[in-house]
């Protein structure tokens, strides 16, 4: 059997893993092992982010729809609890961009909910 030398398969993994690094700082984008580390925590951080993200946009649309309720005398949990009475299924999305873009037929759905 003939002898196989790992030079190019090894030398390949290494700019695989410094590509994926450029533009970090320091060691990170340098040397195999700390990008290596590096690269497996930015894996760790945007999956856990990407479900932040989420969170992060519920809160906005309910901040949106609390600051659009408030001067039509209500405030976000009462009407929530008023639109679940009432049988009114309607996604806080589509609502939060309502109050914020088209405050009228926000208007209209609020006096429907009273």
């Amino acid at each position: 059997m003939t002898r196989v030398k790992r030079g190019t398969t090894t030398a390949k993994s290494r700019r695989n893993i410094l590509s994926q690094v450029k533009g970090y700082r320091f060691g990170r984008s340098k040397k195999e092992v700390q990008a290596q580390d590096a690269i497996s925590h930015a894996g760790a951080y945007a999956f856990a982010h990407r479900r932040d993200k989420k969170a992060d946009f519920r809160r906005l649309w309910t901040v949106k729809m609390n600051a659009a309720l408030r001067p039509l005398g209500f405030s976000y949990s009462k009407f929530i609890d008023a639109l679940k009475k009432k049988n009114i299924i309607l996604d806080r999305k589509i609502m939060a961009l309502l109050a914020e873009k088209n405050p009228e037929t926000f208007a209209n759905i609020v006096n429907e909910v009273k």
